[in-house]
Formats: structure tokens, sequence, C-alpha cells
């Protein structure tokens, strides 16, 4: 079955044609997973929406503030790469490093990434540990929603079909944090995990005392799962 291929170029337009073609167009960005897909037959969109020539969605901002904001279409290489992330929140380039190839790297998206919520997902757990935000707008307006809440299931979110991811929200980065993520898998980053792990870890003045743990697991549930007990510590 074939689709027809539309480039908006505006996120204003994307969300008109995902209210008309409701829930039978999909949004590609890097098209390392959505292509598998269609050729595999797991899914089967009439229309395909190429988001890549809206350029309000590739960007990464800083503010002392408001801290970390990433546009959908950022790729993983640049993730990985940036200097700005590397010095605040290694974590993100650690978990960046792990995905793939250098090549898929290049092309694929933390957007997508996300939205296309296998357990496994590199990303996932390093930006939920760090209390992230999903920016989502559609035909209704804007809505912000914890990454927490954001996956539902195996290649599920709370996205509508209507709806768009449009930024990444990661808060101020907290004094005396440290944070590592972990994947573990057959043949290395090519591979899918068998488990991975994000830990942010932020200890009291002095650095002796620990003030706050986040562990987040992913591929040992339907959806990446922080750790229930430590929710209370």
């Amino acid at each position: 079955m074939g689709f027809d291929y539309i480039p908006p170029k505006s996120i204003e337009e994307t969300v008109s044609m995902l209210s008309k073609y409701y829930g039978k167009a999909k949004v590609i960005a890097g098209g390392t997973d959505l292509l598998i897909q269609i050729r595999t037959k797991v899914t089967n969109p009439e229309y395909v929406l190429d988001i890549t020539g809206i350029p309000e969605l590739e960007n990464i901002r800083y503010d002392e503030n408001e801290g970390l904001r990433i546009g959908p279409l950022t790729t993983i290489r640049t993730l990985e790469t940036s200097t700005e992330i590397h010095q605040r929140y290694p974590v993100i380039s650690q978990a960046a490093s792990q995905l793939g190839s250098v090549a898929i790297r290049n092309v694929a998206t933390v957007g997508g990434n996300l939205c296309n919520a296998l357990p496994s997902a590199e990303m996932a757990q390093a930006l939920l540990a760090l209390s992230a935000k999903a920016k989502i707008t559609g035909p209704s307006g804007e809505r912000v929603v914890p990454l927490e809440d954001f996956f539902t299931g195996v290649g599920t979110t709370v996205l509508k079909p209507e709806e768009l991811l449009v930024e990444i929200q990661v808060p101020p980065p907290l004094t005396n944090t440290r944070a590592r993520y972990h994947k573990h898998s057959t043949r290395g980053t090519i591979d899918l995990a068998i488990v991975n792990v994000a830990v942010v870890v932020t200890l009291e003045p002095g650095g002796k005392v620990c003030k706050d743990i986040r562990i987040v697991l992913g591929a040992v549930a339907p959806t990446p799962m922080r750790h229930a007990k430590l929710k209370r510590l």
C-alpha cells in the first residue's frame, strides 16, 4: 500500500493536516523507525507528513532560569556532541552515544525516539530521570506533560492523532548532582537494550548525604519505569 507524501512548512500546517487526516497520517523526521514499520507493514499510513522543513523544531536552547529546551527534530548525534549538553547534562550525551551507529545517530531525532515509545528507547530514561516534560500542541492549544506520564505502553503515548510533540523541556541542573547512563545489550550500541538505566543523584551541601536519587529503567516493562521505592525517599 502506498502513501501520499506531504511536507508541511509550519507547526500549524502540520496540526491542521493531522486533524484533516485524523488517524490516517504519520509524522516523519529521521525516519529510522517509521520507514522500517512501513516496510514491514507494522503501520500503513495513507499520508506521511515530513516535518524536517520546520526550522523551529530543530534547536537547543539553555537558560539558567528555565533550563534546557530541545526541539524534537534535534538529531541524536547533536545531543551526543553538544558542548552545552555535555557540560550541563552529561547523562543526555551519554545516552545519545549509545543509540545505534554514528550513521543512525546522524539521522535519528530525539522526538522520533520518544514518540516511537519503545521500552528500550535510549533517550527516555535519561530525560525522565532529569524530570523532563513534553510540550505538545494540537487543535485545542498547547499542553505540557511530565515525561513520566508521556508513555502509555509499548509504542503508545499520550499524543492524540491530531497532536504534535514540539519541545522537550528539562529543568535547570541542581547543584551537587551527578548522573550516569548505562546500556546492556548483546552487541553494543547497534543492538536494542536488554536493559538500560539512568541514575541521577543529588547530594546535600558537603557531598556526604544523599538528598535525592532517581533511577529509571528501560526494557524491563512496557514503559520506562522509575524505581518505585526510591520515589518515597
